[in-house]
């Protein structure tokens, strides 16, 4: 498929990007106002968690390690890298510091975050009422839809289509919910990380996948013989996860994801991770939902 081909692209962009990157650096040591140079760093309260954080000089940020393209270790390079990287890296220079990327999967990001192992989670969390239970969200920086991956030539079409079939997701992920509720004839298998399920998939062990659309693109590009159905049967808004009760943690990361967004880097990040993919039609911009909108998507029921 067309998608899995424009994987080759990837490398051509990422020097590119590093070449931009030189050049910003440079920018800055001359101090002409250029691009990163636009905002300057704010020096926190040391009794902030901000403070703490430029205090250690390293912010710790939870993020997929399977997931291209929002996050993936890439073992051609040892880097860290994808959307939801990008933008660690964005809050990370905002704050003047370094960004140390921790892996966390559906499972166990929240409990990092809880015990202080991370300070912030970006790891394609959509925004739900129980999650908010335990944590707070940043405003949304991305929405996904849910889908369904199947081998090309599947008889799977649909949610309808999933009855007796088996269906791999996440432990801990908004589907685990969602598909007993829209296909409750399906046969789950739940797993820990998403490439387990690509593995599964590409061995006939499951007959489907479901998840974002966007984690689903990024096992496209990783094998072309597979393809989306495009159900498009949920929204699932991504918010940064902040220590619960933070509230100026909350303020910094909201006016860190609303400057992501209004000076183009988020377009830019877009084009970069997820645009060369998707066809010219299925294009998507910066969200158009509050946090509180989100949160209404995904009730909690306990």
């Amino acid at each position: 498929m067309k998608r899995g081909q424009r994987w080759r692209l990837v490398a051509i962009a990422t020097l590119v990007l590093a070449a931009l990157t030189l050049i910003a650096c440079g920018d800055d040591e001359e101090d002409e106002g250029d691009g990163a140079t636009e905002t300057a760093v704010e020096e926190f309260p040391a009794d902030t968690t901000m403070g703490e954080i430029q205090e250690a000089g390293t912010i710790t940020i939870g993020v997929k390690f399977d997931v291209p393209p929002f996050g993936l270790n890439n073992p051609q390079t040892g880097e860290v890298e994808g959307f939801d990287v990008d933008l660690g890296n964005y809050i990370a220079d905002r704050l003047g510091v370094e960004a140390e990327f921790v892996e966390a999967t559906s499972d166990n990001r929240i409990p990092l975050l809880v015990d202080g192992s991370i300070d912030l989670i970006l790891s394609t969390m959509t925004i739900t009422e129980e999650r908010d239970q335990e944590i707070d969200y940043s405003e949304p920086y991305y929405v996904a839809n849910g889908d369904i991956l199947v081998p090309g030539g599947s008889d799977i079409q649909g949610l309808d289509d999933l009855a007796g079939q088996t269906v791999c997701t996440a432990l801990g992920s908004t589907y685990q919910e969602t598909i007993k509720k829209e296909a409750p004839d399906a046969k789950l298998k739940l797993i820990d990380r998403y490439s387990e399920c690509l593995e599964l998939i590409q061995t006939d062990a499951v007959d489907a996948v479901s998840t974002d659309n966007v984690i689903l693109t990024g096992m496209v590009i990783q094998d072309d013989t597979l393809e989306l159905v495009d159900a498009d049967f949920t929204t699932e808004p991504y918010g940064a996860g902040i220590p619960d009760g933070d509230a100026e943690m909350q303020a910094f990361v909201d006016e860190s994801v609303a400057a992501f967004i209004e000076d183009g880097t988020w377009q830019e990040t877009y084009d970069k991770w997820v645009g060369q993919y998707i066809p010219e039609d299925q294009q998507q911009g910066p969200p158009d939902i509050t946090r509180e909108e989100a949160l209404k998507l995904f009730p909690f029921e306990g």
